[in-house]
């Protein structure tokens, strides 16, 4: 009997505990939804996370960099939803658009598939002409100015160490940025036919002008719609060398580019 009594006061305890832990579980439940909603607000409207898998912008981006997008200063459109090559609808144009400007460091989904996300500095605006003649960027039939400066250590196409021609370069507007001429001013891209800017198109460029799939190339990228922007570079918030995986945070003391970290892009 006795044992019978202590087998009924459990079940009896564990009936009344059975309410305390379901709330406990539906809480834990309702505050990760919390978390992930917050997540998904702030990566669809405000920021999204990047890495750089290329050389195209060296030396303004390496590869190995992580930085964040800001989606709401062109606005949104329908590549500013998550994963919006697979949505079943259709939608043109943006809300509160602001266009892009010259200089901008911009990600965009190429045209060629509306899903790749590329990134390329904001080089001609709808209407521009731009040319490449020697080595030399044309805007609307004027020379932007550049001038040289120490030559930059990067690696050849074969993967081999060189050194690689820099210059200041300075848009129409202001914007100075660094470019760099891995191959010289002869380089399969550095002399071009000129280009008309479409309306509601821009032209987008590499800062690494000799190993930068871009605008230039109307086959792959070409002009590139205002609605396929998805935000605006703004800061590197983490870098690692290329070659280390970000997650093997034993390699972080040696292979981190501590310099980098939390510096806003230009």
């Amino acid at each position: 009997m006795e044992r019978a009594r202590v087998d009924h006061e459990t079940k009896r305890a564990a009936r009344a505990a059975e309410p305390g832990a379901w709330a406990s579980i539906k809480e834990t439940l309702k505050v990760g939804t919390q978390a992930l909603l917050i997540a998904l607000v702030v990566r669809t409207l405000l920021f999204q996370p990047f890495n750089i898998p290329s050389g195209s912008l060296v030396p303004t981006l390496l590869i190995g960099d992580y930085l964040f997008v800001s989606k709401y200063t062109y606005g949104y459109s329908k590549y500013s939803l998550p994963l919006s090559e697979y949505l079943p609808f259709k939608a043109e144009g943006r809300i509160w658009g602001a266009e892009p400007k010259r200089g901008d460091i911009a990600v965009f989904k190429l045209p060629k598939d509306n899903a790749t996300d590329y990134i390329k500095r904001v080089i001609g605006l709808p209407g521009d002409k731009i040319q490449m003649k020697a080595g030399l960027l044309y805007i609307n039939d004027v020379p932007v100015k550049r001038e040289r400066t120490t030559p930059y250590e990067t690696t050849g196409p074969y993967g081999e160490q060189a050194k690689a021609e820099q210059y200041i370069e300075t848009l129409p507007g202001g914007v100075t940025h660094l470019v760099i001429e891995r191959d010289g001013d002869n380089g399969y891209w550095d002399n071009t036919e000129a280009y008309t800017v479409p309306p509601g198109r821009f032209f987008m460029m590499g800062d690494n002008r000799d190993n930068s799939t871009d605008s230039r190339d109307l086959a792959n990228v070409g002009f590139v719609p205002f609605e396929n922007f998805v935000g605006r570079a703004e800061m590197i918030f983490f870098s690692i060398d290329e070659g280390t995986a970000a997650w093997q945070v034993w390699n972080w003391p040696a292979n981190v580019r501590w310099n980098r970290l939390f510096s806003a892009i230009r």
